[in-house]
């Protein structure tokens, strides 16, 4: 053991300390600037859709303004900052969430010898020259080279190995400052590792961005390309652009059309005159430009962008209750358009930490240890326990996750986990000595005084086997042991990545060397076991279409036994490969056998890095899984890349999402938000652009009607209110429904608006414009409504005509089943805010007056209106069921 008391160097001086920080810099990463409140929202202004706000509002602004079309101009401005403004707070929201798991690691404490004392500071206070002194349990916290002292170090967040890597004092230390170090040297300590057994005294060599460590930080800050979500809404943006750009010319035309020809009965010298009348045609010409522009500021979804910040900010929130932590807002998107996965082994689809499976006797026989119904344990049991309680350097403890073990190496952890239960027989024994575990021994031993008087020994099969005579019965009998037989069984275990140690008793005392004859009590089979809903999520994952590949620093047997456990190898999926294999294989080779590739094995950091590369360029989104240092690279690289909670804080800094409990199983719940979050989108699209085509329809046709205005300025703005604020906060609160994995992903180059959106949007709106139209011209319906000077009567059924349609159509677009109430009591929210809108245009109609230009109207003129507008229903029915009968394949969002 090496204690504080051992530290044969004073240490750094209060003097040196400051020089040192002065030439070779803090323990802290250097982090790219972040961006100001402010910067982040002018930024977001960059959104495509925002885009063509933007450019509208600026139109409006321009050559409407002046006209009184001061509501679409209001609103649009209202949009645009509203939406922006919830877009950057959510990112700072989900950024301060991640700030404070920096601040939780940036909290940790190391001894260090200062000026000839041992003091406790923060890692961050540590620089080049210090000399700290590290145990079991301990983070490492810079890179150094250890001088005295042995120890056990998890390198596993820097090679991907879950092992256990022994770490001694270089022949002659070399402690010079800046020194390189790499995981492969025996006296190396890198930052970010942790200590699983011993104690030691180490310089540092580098600290900082300086470090291994410190190198990837910076690597991992590189540009990414753009997700998903951004390439399909510049798309769309474009598509409303050009179709409002080509109504606002037909619209135009129209406009001039009637002005010069119809109005003028077609004769020849009306039209001439008219044409010649500069005042006249100027005047014309003009109107009709302004009308085409208000036909653009018309057709532009102003909602979606608010619509997106809302439904994205809402799911964020509802993730960290399923322990998915969203760093990048436009991530989570990305995660539900993934179609292939490559995830770690080692805490995602096994549970981190290595378990005692099952014991093995000596004649072949398995079983697994309890204390169930055990009044009095039988001999093997009592062995087994005291084993695992005594021989060990590992203590047990109890607190709010359960019984677990402390202190010690994996190994023992393992044990003592194991017989936890039956920590009441160790209060019993007496220990007269103790051999602990010696990595050049490869073995422990304990022996025990009072009437179970005995020498315990725990260690390595190829060190205990040549000593085991006789092994121990399940009846408490000894018998002959058949060394060969026994050996078969092992190795067959060891071939699939089980790792085997022996228990064994003597007689007499154990005094360093091996006993004369040792008896085996049963051979301990330990792994890291796979999680219980490991199977089951990539189950989940396949059936949506995602392939799933396990990147492993395991040899290929062990990886390909789990790979099979969790059923990543199966069908198609049949290869599993080598990191050399896959590194004699060209781009083009690999693109082409990646559909079949289940398992890489021995991989290498830069391994995943190509493999994230060599997807992308097969038009693949991918997701890519890590916790470790090594694994940083490529979780930037990738589309959407999955830290572990556990893991590094460089793996976190690199991802889009944080795992907290770093368990499959929650990316499968990522995937299932993503995709929903998509669908959300998409309904409310439908809705808006429904209701838009709706509305240009009306702006178009109404003047050749006799309707310049069907619906006023205040009574636009409520219209907007439902379209674009409400309409979006009803459609935030859809529910993720588990039907959302049995589709395929979406592809990355696949556009917003598929063929199945654009028939609705065709269908019901111009259903709801030829309703519109039909009501404010059809005798047969405006014949039912009493008539005043100002038709007042009429125009306010329109406006509420309008609304109960807008409203209806919400219903349709909420789902693609033909049962409109479809899962609709797992959204509260939509029913709260659609029978709030119901109820506020009732109370308009009865109450608004002069402001909104309505009148009360009669309980059947109400009625009437209310059936007019329920027409959407059947209408989108019949819809949905010809699109089953001709076995459309475009049948959902």
């Amino acid at each position: 053991m090496v204690g504080a008391k051992k530290a044969v160097s004073l240490g750094l001086s209060k003097a040196q300390v400051e020089e040192s920080r002065r030439i070779y810099g803090e323990n802290r990463f250097g982090k790219s600037k972040k961006r100001s409140f402010l910067r982040q929202f002018i930024a977001n202004m960059g959104d495509p859709v925002i885009r063509i706000l933007l450019s509208a509002l600026l139109l409006n602004v321009l050559f409407l303004f002046r006209s009184s079309d001061w509501y679409e101009t209001v609103g649009i401005g209202i949009s645009v900052f509203l939406a922006t403004f919830i877009s950057t707070m959510s990112e700072y929201g989900s950024e301060e969430a991640f700030e404070k798991l920096s601040e939780e690691s940036e909290k940790l404490n190391v001894r260090a010898v200062r000026d000839g004392s041992v003091v406790e500071i923060p890692t961050t206070d540590i620089v080049v020259g210090d000399l700290l002194i590290l145990s079991a349990g301990e983070k490492i916290p810079a890179d150094c080279v250890i001088t005295a002292g042995f120890i056990g170090v998890d390198q596993s967040s820097m090679t991907g190995e879950n092992r256990e890597v022994s770490k001694e004092p270089e022949r002659r230390p070399d402690t010079s400052p800046g020194r390189r170090l790499d995981p492969s040297q025996s006296f190396s300590m890198l930052g970010g590792c942790v200590i699983i057994s011993g104690e030691c005294e180490a310089v540092v060599c580098s600290v900082g961005d300086a470090t291994f460590l410190g190198g990837i930080s910076q690597e991992v800050q590189m540009q990414t390309r753009e997700s998903p979500l951004k390439i399909r809404l510049t798309a769309l943006a474009g598509a409303i652009s050009k179709l409002g750009y080509i109504a606002a010319v037909l619209v135009a035309v129209a406009y001039l059309f009637n002005s010069f020809f119809i109005d003028s009965g077609f004769h020849p010298a009306l039209i001439e005159m008219k044409l010649f009348d500069m005042k006249y045609l100027f005047g014309q010409l003009f109107h009709a430009f302004t009308l085409g522009l208000t036909v653009i500021v018309v057709a532009v979804p102003e909602g979606l962008p608010m619509m997106i910040a809302v439904v994205l900010s809402a799911n964020i929130k509802k993730m960290v209750k399923d322990n998915v932590l969203v760093r990048k807002p436009v991530g989570i998107e990305a995660a539900g358009s993934m179609n292939i996965l490559f995830t770690d082994k080692t805490g995602t689809l096994t549970e981190g930490r290595l378990c005692v499976t099952e014991y093995i006797l000596g004649d072949g026989s398995a079983f697994s240890l309890s204390s169930k119904g055990r009044k009095e344990p039988d001999d093997v049991t009592l062995c087994l326990a005291l084993s695992g309680l005594l021989n060990t350097s590992s203590v047990i403890s109890g607190g709010e996750r359960g019984v677990c073990a402390v202190g010690g190496n994996m190994t023992d952890m393992a044990f003592a986990e194991s017989t936890a239960s039956f920590s009441h027989l160790a209060e019993k024994e007496t220990v007269i000595r103790r051999i602990p575990f010696d990595s050049a021994k490869k073995y422990s031993a304990v022996t025990l005084g009072g009437k179970h008087g005995m020498t315990l020994v725990k260690g390595a099969p190829e060190v205990l086997m040549p000593y085991v005579r006789s092994f121990l019965r399940a009846d408490g009998t000894t018998s002959d042991f058949n060394r060969v037989k026994f050996e078969k069984r092992m190795s067959a275990l060891t071939a699939v990545g089980k790792r085997v140690v022996l228990i064994c008793k003597g007689e007499g005392r154990a005094d360093g060397g091996f006993l004369p004859a040792l008896t085996l009590v049963a051979a301990a089979v330990l792994a890291d076991r796979v999680r219980k809903e490991a199977k089951s999520s990539v189950a989940a994952l396949r059936r949506a279409g995602i392939h799933v590949v396990m990147v492993t620093g395991d040899n290929a047997e062990t990886a390909a036994s789990i790979a099979e456990e969790c059923g990543i190898l199966g069908g198609n999926v049949d290869i599993c490969m080598t990191s050399s294999e896959m590194a004699k294989l060209g781009d083009v080779r690999l693109r082409e056998l990646l559909p079949r590739i289940g398992v890489i094995a021995r991989a290498l950091p830069s391994d995943k890095s190509r493999l994230v590369r060599v997807a992308q360029e097969a038009e693949k989104v991918v997701g890519m899984t890590g916790d470790g240092i090594n694994d940083a690279p490529a979780l930037r690289r990738a589309d959407i890349g999955f830290a572990m909670g556990g893991g590094t804080q460089v793996a976190k800094e690199a991802g889009d999402i944080i795992i907290l409990d770093g368990n499959l199983a929650s990316i499968v719940r990522a995937v299932l938000y993503g995709r929903n979050i998509f669908k959300s989108i998409r309904k409310f699209i439908v809705l808006q652009l429904t209701m838009n085509l709706c509305a240009v329809g009306v702006s178009m046709i109404g003047p050749f009607i006799g309707y310049d205005a069907p619906v006023t300025v205040v009574q636009m703005l409520w219209i907007n209110i439902i379209m674009d604020t409400l309409g979006g906060l009803a459609f935030a609160g859809e529910a993720a429904l588990p039907s959302c994995l049995d589709e395929p992903p979406k592809k990355r180059s696949e556009k917003i608006l598929n063929r199945y959106m654009v028939g609705e949007i065709i269908t019901l709106g111009t259903f709801t414009l030829m309703l519109c139209l039909a009501f404010l011209k059809l005798p047969a319906i405006t014949s039912l409504f009493r008539y005043d000077e100002d038709n007042l009567y009429l125009l306010t059924a329109f406006f509420a005509l309008f609304i109960f349609s807008s409203v209806f159509c919400c219903f349709c677009a909420r789902t693609d089943s033909l049962n409109i109430f479809c899962g609709i009591g797992k959204n509260k929210a939509f029913i709260s805010i659609m029978i709030s809108i119901a109820v506020i245009q009732i109370g308009f109609i009865y109450l608004g007056g002069s402001v909104l230009r309505t009148v009360p109207l009669s309980s059947s003129e109400l009625g009437t209106t209310l059936l007019l507008a329920l027409t959407v229903f059947p209408v989108d029915f019949i819809r949905k069921v010809f699109l089953r009968l001709i076995g459309s394949e475009n049948r959902r969002y």
